[in-house]
């Protein structure tokens, strides 16, 4: 188990800027703080457990490894944390959902030409359902556990600033059609 002093030096070596030079640690010492590198960046979801097979497994790649969990921790700080997916459906059922929205895109694909005096609505229709797919699959990205914990929060991420704070904070998400359209002739 890594001492207080290999954790401390572990946040201070992943929250340093990306590119800043670091030197190798001591072969002696690295044990230590290899475990305490992956223990925070693990903890902090910036590190999924299957990537410690290659990343911080060799003392060799010690330099291009913290400069990729440095980035990662930059760009996720403002992601959620992966324990937010709970809050929306689960993986099978966003999978149905997105197959219903692209049947429903290649139908009104299908009616443009046949439609010529409703061709703005149609394109506008067409828009909205793409809009949707896209918040769908975020949802979808979140909720695919094979994924890595860091493809996940960059998903949860992404949906966050789709759908607005109120909105995410509270699992409010919007149809994954444009249901509103159903009733236009």
């Amino acid at each position: 188990m890594p001492s207080a002093i290999s954790y401390l030096v572990a946040v201070t070596l992943i929250t340093t800027p990306p590119d800043t030079p670091e030197t190798l640690p001591e072969p002696a010492q690295w044990p230590e703080l290899q475990e305490a590198l992956v223990a925070v960046a693990t903890e902090w979801e910036i590190l999924d457990p299957r990537e410690t097979r290659y990343v911080f497994a060799r003392i060799e790649d010690f330099e291009d490894n913290l400069n990729l969990i440095r980035k990662r921790y930059r760009e996720l700080a403002e992601a959620p944390r992966l324990s937010d997916c709970r809050r929306f459906p689960d993986h099978r059922t966003v999978n149905d959902l997105l197959g219903f929205n692209r049947a429903y895109r290649r139908h009104l694909d299908a009616r443009q030409p046949m439609d010529h005096d409703r061709c703005e609505k149609l394109r506008a229709a067409l828009k909205e359902t793409d809009d949707l797919y896209q918040v769908w699959d975020a949802v979808r990205d979140a909720r695919c556990e094979y994924y890595y914990v860091t493809v996940r929060r960059q998903a949860l991420k992404r949906l966050k600033c789709m759908l607005g704070s109120d909105e995410y904070l509270a699992g409010r998400l919007p149809p994954f059609v444009p249901v509103w359209r159903f009733g236009e002739q």
